[in-house]
């Protein structure tokens, strides 16, 4: 059965439904969910699911050992990111090749790298008066909001959203997508 590590930094809508969906799976199983953030919402989502929570320590993750002997006690197969912030070191990428994945709420090469998240996202978005916007999944490498694209799905731009309603539209096509495409992944990998 693989095992899933859920990284997180925020309220953690895609972490919850990324659970919901694979809650009862009769093959994948969510492991862990590691936070960044003290008080961060992922924290309550994983305790409600019953699911173990860690704190990432910051020395630890970028200047130790990135917490993969603590992923590979686990029996971590696959890390998704869901929000979360921190950029990924080598070190962890080299230990997980092809197993890290992320979803960025535009459609990478556009409105990515650092810096570019959230509502700085849309709200560049806007300005440039795109007609459409949505999320990418990919692979983690070693540069922001750069590896190899997995997904895309797009949603159109209206003349009156505003980056709040676009926001609405990219998360609904996050909680959508996102599990479905990790699941697909694993069956592909196992």
């Amino acid at each position: 059965m693989p095992n899933i590590a859920i990284f997180a930094s925020g309220a953690g809508s895609n972490a919850r439904e990324i659970i919901r969906y694979f809650h009862q799976h009769p093959t994948i199983k969510i492991s862990l969910v590691a936070c960044n953030k003290a008080g961060a919402g992922v924290i309550d989502v994983a305790a409600s699911a019953g699911i173990p929570c860690f704190m990432i320590n910051k020395d630890e993750f970028f200047k130790g050992d990135a917490c993969v002997p603590f992923l590979k006690q686990h029996n971590i197969d696959l890390v998704v990111l869901a929000g979360f912030l921190w950029k990924i070191p080598l070190s962890l990428i080299e230990a997980f090749p092809h197993k890290i994945i992320n979803i960025h709420p535009a459609l990478l090469p556009a409105y990515g790298g650092k810096g570019m998240y959230g509502e700085k996202i849309h709200e560049s978005v806007l300005l440039n008066n795109d007609k459409q916007s949505g999320i990418t999944v990919h692979y983690v490498d070693e540069l922001y909001d750069h590896g190899q694209v997995i997904f895309q799905k797009t949603c159109d731009i209206e003349d009156t959203d505003t980056p709040d309603s676009l926001a609405e539209k990219v998360h609904q096509l996050e909680h959508r997508h996102y599990p479905r495409i990790i699941e697909e992944l694993l069956q592909k990998m196992f």
